[in-house]
């Protein structure tokens, strides 16, 4: 499973099982999610599942049922710039602070950072 990860300075392809950077492709369009939240950042969706970054503590807003009731997710991680929900497996979630991607596997609840430091991340999308 790969990420793809719009910098700055171009855009990457990272290995999420090697944590390897192992290209740099051209870009990637992100569709954008509307939602009800004061204060969002960006959003992804998949299904009914949809995750927005907001400007605040906790950065995350994650909703199980397409928007209609939103939970508090990741006290732990650093303010952010990106968000991807994995199509295949909705629990699946790329998170980009401004030098560093977060990936969880269990809906957002536990976050766990990638080795690679990358420049001023502005998007993320699983590839």
């Amino acid at each position: 499973m790969n990420a793809l990860v719009r910098t700055l300075f171009g855009t990457y392809v990272l290995d999420l099982e090697t944590e390897d950077v192992i290209s740099a492709p051209g870009d990637f369009a992100v569709p954008e999610i509307k939602v009800a939240l004061p204060r969002v950042v960006a959003t992804a969706a998949s299904g009914a599942t949809v995750v927005a970054v907001v400007d605040r503590r906790p950065p995350l807003a994650i909703s199980n049922d397409g928007g209609r009731t939103w939970r508090e997710a990741g006290g732990g991680l650093p303010p952010g710039f990106a968000i991807a929900v994995d199509d295949d497996n909705p629990d699946r979630m790329l998170y980009g602070a401004r030098n560093r991607i977060y990936i969880s596997e269990n809906g957002g609840i536990f976050w766990r950072a990638l080795t690679p430091e990358l420049p001023d991340i502005e998007a993320v999308a699983f590839a």
